[in-house]
């Protein structure tokens, strides 16, 4: 069974951004706009994902 993936692309510029949000978007690696990611699905993830859901497009996989 294959593990539960979350693919993640960052579609908003962090620029405005309060600082705690650009620290989680640069945390997650992202450095461009329209860069999508692939994270497993848990809760570290999911909660990281919250904390920028205005900035960021999830899709599961």
């Amino acid at each position: 069974m294959a593990e539960k993936t979350l693919k993640v692309t960052l579609v908003k510029s962090p620029i405005g951004a309060v600082p705690k949000n650009k620290a989680t978007v640069k945390s997650m690696g992202f450095t461009k706009v329209n860069q999508s990611k692939v994270f497993p699905d848990n809760a570290a993830t999911r909660g990281q994902i919250q904390q920028i859901r205005h900035l960021v497009k999830v899709e599961e996989n």
